[in-house]
């Protein structure tokens, strides 16, 4: 699997995770339900995702992280 597909992959599953996280919390604490459920929990799954991104360096290429947790990129 190249190291692009895993940034991908890493991508998907930190959006994913947090997304079903994220509806069942607000589902189960507001009254929302439907359609505004799952925008809400989108909009803030995105915002709260952890960001990978693969560059091509002179050492090959990396995977590097970006969160609004962390102060700086992380290589993975």
């Amino acid at each position: 699997m190249s190291k692009k597909t895993k940034a991908f992959i890493y991508q998907f599953l930190g959006f994913a995770i947090l997304f079903v996280v994220a509806k069942a919390a607000f589902g189960y604490f507001t009254a929302l339900n439907g359609f505004t459920l799952s925008i809400t929990a989108a909009v803030v799954s995105s915002i709260l995702a952890p960001q990978f991104k693969f560059f091509d360096t002179p050492e090959g290429g990396k995977i590097f992280m970006k969160w609004i947790f962390l102060k700086d990129t992380k290589e993975i």
